[in-house]
């Protein structure tokens, strides 16, 4: 029989025909691609970093930038990471890290601690203050002509707040009629937990997920309850692509399009990701996006005191997870050589080091292009462009008809590799399934001849080699005389 590697759905008991494991691969269309190992990027910035973001000049280049606790850093064409703070550096406060959103050519920072933070690419050489009147705010985005931030934290807490700049003026924070600066805060949902932004601004708030619409004076925006009593549990799983933002409720994952919300989880993946992830850290999650892959991803602390990244292709809508060593992951930048010795950040694992380069780094000229999923570890920043982790697949189930029987060949299907095999058979779906036996390797003929007697049979793929797609396995089970 053909077992094609179909949707991973933890949720799901194994006899239901789901994948009972999806480890360190990336969802396809027909099976499962390799997830890439992070590497290491940058040099070391003088302290751990929280946060990575590219922005983008006049001049179409583009500069990417990294936040830790104190400092903001800039990544220079050596990879080493320059502090590019305001004198005096920062504060921020517990829990809290580093958000960005670009408004023309300046780049805006907020931490919640300190008012916000202004880059004018192609001009500014450290951060400044984005305006006298500017809030210290811990969220932010671009909404049309304006920068929203929510969760006011000066002097006098405001967490239901949301307030906006001038219309088309970063810089200006006075209310006013005439500028359209103002203000409103959101009497009932909790305390703002995030921001989307766009044509239309989202609020995601303990209890409720609310939308911003321009209407211009006197009102500016016309605040509308898309849900009510449903919210965002943790702030640092908001992220937005192509107009749809995900993030994380009470009780699962969630996408948004404005006018409405819709689970992507329930009965998927729910109950895995609460079973496995460490309450007690929820709030060192990240969330990222790579859009040449379609692929939404959260990175959280374990209860095995590891870090899972759980992804969604939110094209195919199917998910898997890997275990990686990252802190946080970013959406996506890239880096390419467009001189000299033909090193790209593809291959830049392959040397080991830095230190091991086979040149100056000054003599690549490197330039910054996006399309890389990007993170950090510890002080330096990491991307995703090393070798495939190694991956483990569990079929569902196997049986003939619920009666005794034996595997004995099984025969990969896996683009442009191999791999290994283990199996767990047992008589009765109260057993537990194991993979304690021999682990069996595909033969020249990509063949593996094995014999395993029971009712139900699972098969952990392990690919090998440098592969491409896992789409199945093909199974030869035959009926097991009784005596």
């Amino acid at each position: 029989m053909r077992v094609n590697f179909g949707e991973w759905l933890p949720d799901q008991p194994g006899v239901a025909g789901a994948l009972v494991d999806a480890k360190n691969v990336l969802p396809q269309q027909v099976g499962y691609g390799p997830l890439p190992a992070p590497a290491e990027w940058s040099n070391a910035a003088a302290e751990t970093l929280n946060s990575v973001v590219a922005a983008s000049a006049p001049s179409e280049a583009v500069t990417v930038f990294a936040g830790g606790s104190t400092k903001l850093f800039k990544l220079e064409t050596n990879l080493s990471l320059s502090n590019v703070s305001k004198a005096g550096n920062y504060v921020t406060p517990s829990g809290q890290k580093w958000r960005f959103t670009q408004f023309g050519n300046r780049l805006v920072a907020a931490n919640g601690g300190e008012r916000l933070q202004g880059f004018l690419m192609g001009t500014s050489s450290l951060f400044a203050d984005l305006g006298a009147a500017a809030p210290k705010s811990r969220y932010i985005t671009t909404v049309r002509d304006f920068i929203i931030a929510g969760f006011n934290n000066g002097a006098t807490v405001y967490p239901n707040r949301v307030e906006w700049c001038a219309l088309g003026d970063e810089t200006d924070w006075t209310p006013s009629a005439l500028t359209q600066s103002d203000f409103q805060d959101i009497p009932d949902g909790g305390h703002v937990k995030g921001l989307a932004g766009g044509e239309y601004g989202v609020v995601f708030m303990d209890r409720a997920v609310v939308r911003m619409s321009y209407v211009g004076s006197p009102l500016v925006f016309q605040f509308d309850t898309i849900s009510r009593g449903l919210g965002c549990m943790e702030p640092n799983s908001v992220i937005q692509y192509a107009g749809i933002s995900f993030f994380l409720s009470d009780d699962g994952f969630y996408q948004c399009n404005g006018q409405a919300i819709e689970s992507i989880s329930v009965e998927k993946v729910d109950r895995w990701f609460f079973n496995n992830v460490d309450i007690s850290q929820l709030s060192t999650m990240s969330a990222a996006v790579d859009p040449l892959k379609n692929l939404v991803i959260w990175c959280f602390k374990n209860t095995a005191q590891g870090v899972n990244v759980l992804i969604y292709n939110f094209n195919l809508k199917k998910w898997s997870y890997g275990e990686v060593n990252v802190d946080t992951i970013s959406s996506s930048t890239a880096i390419t050589t467009t001189s000299g010795a033909g090193l790209t950040l593809e291959n830049l694992d392959a040397y080991g080091s830095i230190d091991s380069l086979p040149a100056s780094l000054d003599s690549f000229g490197f330039t910054v292009t996006s399309n890389l999923l990007t993170g950090t570890l510890g002080a330096k920043i990491v991307a995703f462009s090393g070798s495939p982790l190694t991956a483990n697949i569990i079929t569902p189930d196997l049986s003939l008809n619920d009666t005794p029987s034996v595997v004995t060949l099984v025969r990969p299907v896996i683009d442009d590799g191999s791999c290994s095999v283990q199996i767990s058979s047992r008589k009765r779906l109260g057993q537990v399934a194991q993979f304690a036996g021999s682990i069996f390797t595909a033969n020249n003929d990509n063949r593996i001849g094995l014999r395993s007697a029971g009712t139900y049979h699972r098969l952990q793929v392990i690919p090998s080699g440098v592969w491409t797609s896992a789409v199945g396995v093909d199974v030869t089970v035959v009926p097991q005389g009784l005596r």
